[in-house]
């Protein structure tokens, strides 16, 4: 082997590691809605569990991916530690789809129409279909589509140049005395689990020892032992991803090592036993590309099917090994570890948005009673309801804004411009829910009441700005455009209010009715009341654009304004039901 086949073969496997990650993540992307809807319907089924695992890491083709994926969704709370063992189950199964698409090019025949099956025929006609997606569509699903053809395209070129590089290997004596050397089980299953743990790719892995079954020295007395190690190497990128993680998380990463540990000791015994008892010929044998794409997925299944019964057992183990303890765990609102797939942590984002926008107008409605029955202690929740706001909106913030960093589709985007916007509106609705109380508190420290005409008067406004933000949450918690279509004309009604109750209130300053202290906090509270019926408004726009798929809140506001007869049907009814009348009049 030449210094020229050295490089050849560095080239090669850079090649092939960098178009299987490529390859990964546009499949993780395209793949990403249809990755929450699956997730979402998970039970507790160890079937269903077991298959979603697997489907899923077909797909993405890496099992590392799908296993930090269940990490983080486990995190987040978005699984249970019981729903992930049978998911990590299944991708260990569904990992071996990978050596299987590399096991093409083990094809060998003179057949014209055989010949079609090999990598090295189609995989050029794949990659300029792939350049073309990738440069001339626009389309972000297009553009995925090219990605993935490309990364494919160059994970083979790079598979056939490692091949080439290292055929010239099979007339090395020393080469050929390493893989006598990994026939020992225990230094193969070492070997296996080093080489993987440092490309953190159990597939690539299996890829770079199909690539040098073709120099014929790898046997499969050595290949099956370095396999069963590749399981365990792959083990590290869970680990790793679960520093920091909460217990339920750790737990995860623990199950996925210690089903692929037991796994591979319980069959290497087995392995080893018929190896000394009955030495079958074949483990002389020299291994293929489909030799190795069989051994990979009869061990994957071998051990699915003698722990996926146990999977209560490792959960047990989990938890003696990890034990809870009396102190509380500070609760992690959204992991980082989601945002490798963008529409799930959208999902996830979604959820704590809705949880934002409940505290925040749960806390309004306490301040908007509190105006007749003042009380020290639910003033004080409101105040930390608002800190919570605060912090809701620091996190979310900053979460969406490193979302913004990865490659998602327009929709996506979409639903990240429109929780940007929310959370905006959520956090200042919690401010006025605030400044509603110091006016509260001012009423009371300076005794200050409203003539019955005056507190007539504002009731009415209450009462419609209690409507609005009925109409508001059941817009935005259950995508309901119905409630989000009658925001607007409403929020119109109430400016109406406010400028009539502004007008009376002038007046009763002129006879001599109403103090101008009084006055101060009276337009302090029509400002607020007003405020967040603005803020409603802009939600339930966020609704609406978001279903049109198209986030231009003033546009779609003046449309709705301008071009409904529906809108002006509501806002003369609004303004029937809240009437004012006017003392100019």
């Amino acid at each position: 082997m030449t210094i020229f086949d050295a490089l050849s073969l560095v080239g090669g496997l850079c090649l092939f590691l960098f178009g299987m990650n490529v390859m990964g993540q546009a499949l993780e992307r395209s793949a990403g809605g249809k990755l929450r809807d699956i997730l979402g319907k998970l039970t507790k089924n160890k079937a269903t569990g077991f298959l979603t695992g697997l489907g899923v890491t077909a797909v993405i083709q890496s099992s590392s991916a799908t296993t930090v994926m269940v990490v983080g969704f486990v995190n987040s709370g978005i699984m249970t530690l019981k729903q992930a063992i049978n998911v990590i189950m299944g991708a260990n199964v569904g990992t071996t789809v990978t050596a299987w698409i590399l096991s093409l090019g083990g094809i060998d025949s003179d057949n014209p129409v055989v010949q079609l099956l090999k990598p090295t025929s189609f995989t050029p006609v794949l990659a300029l279909i792939g350049i073309i997606f990738y440069m001339f569509c626009k389309d972000s699903k297009k553009n995925d589509i090219g990605t993935i053809l490309l990364g494919f395209a160059t994970l083979m070129f790079g598979m056939d140049a490692m091949s080439g590089a290292v055929a010239g290997l099979r007339d090395v004596p020393e080469f050929t005395n390493l893989f006598v050397m990994f026939t020992n089980p225990v230094l193969g299953v070492l070997a296996g689990a080093v080489l993987t743990a440092i490309i953190q790719s159990s597939s690539a892995s299996v890829g770079i020892l199909q690539a040098l079954a073709v120099t014929g020295c790898v046997t499969y007395g050595a290949t099956i032992p370095i396999i069963m190690g590749q399981n365990i190497g792959t083990c590290v990128t869970a680990l790793l991803s679960s520093v920091g993680a909460n217990k339920n998380a750790r737990r995860a990463a623990l199950v996925h090592l210690s089903f692929n540990v037991v796994g591979t000791v319980v069959w290497l015994i087995v392995f080893s036993i018929v190896k000394a008892v009955i030495n079958p010929a074949l483990l002389g044998e020299s291994a293929t590309l489909f030799g190795i794409a069989v051994c990979h997925s009869i061990f994957n299944v071998l051990c699915t099917a003698l722990l996926l019964p146990m999977s209560g057992l490792l959960e047990k183990i989990a938890y003696k090994l990890i034990p809870e303890t009396d102190s509380a765990e500070k609760a992690v609102v959204l992991d980082e570890r989601l945002l490798a797939t963008p529409p799930i942590a959208l999902g996830r984002c979604n959820e704590i948005v809705n949880e934002m926008g409940t505290l925040a107008i749960d806390g309004l409605k306490t301040s908007l009673e509190m105006l007749d029955n003042y009380d020290d202690e639910k003033a004080s929740e409101i105040r930390e309801i608002e800190n919570k706001t605060d912090h809701y909106e620091d996190i979310i913030g900053s979460f969406l804004v490193k979302l913004g960093r990865y490659r998602a589709t327009e929709s996506d985007a979409l639903e990240s411009t429109k929780l940007f916007k929310m959370i905006g509106d959520f956090e200042r609705i919690s401010d006025h829910s605030v400044n509603i109380i110091e006016s509260a508190e001012e009423l009371r420290m300076k005794d200050i009441v409203f003539t019955a005409e005056a507190q007539k008067e504002f009731d009415v406004m209450v009462k419609a700005v209690k409507e609005i933000i009925d109409l508001t949450q059941k817009a935005f918690a259950e995508n309901d455009f119905e409630s989000a279509y009658c925001v607007e004309p409403l929020e119109q009604v109430i400016d109406d209010i406010k400028e009539r109750l502004r007008t009376n209130h002038i007046v009763r300053l002129q006879q001599g009715n109403c103090s101008i202290e009084a006055g101060f906090v009276w337009s302090d509270l029509l400002h607020n009341l007003e405020r967040i019926s603005d803020h409603c408004s802009n939600i339930a726009g966020c609704v609406i654009e978001s279903a049109h798929n198209d986030i231009n809140l003033h546009e779609g506001l003046r449309d709705i304004r301008n071009d409904s007869t529906e809108y002006f049907d509501k806002y003369r009814s609004y303004s029937a039901q809240y009437a004012i009348s006017n003392k100019l009049a």
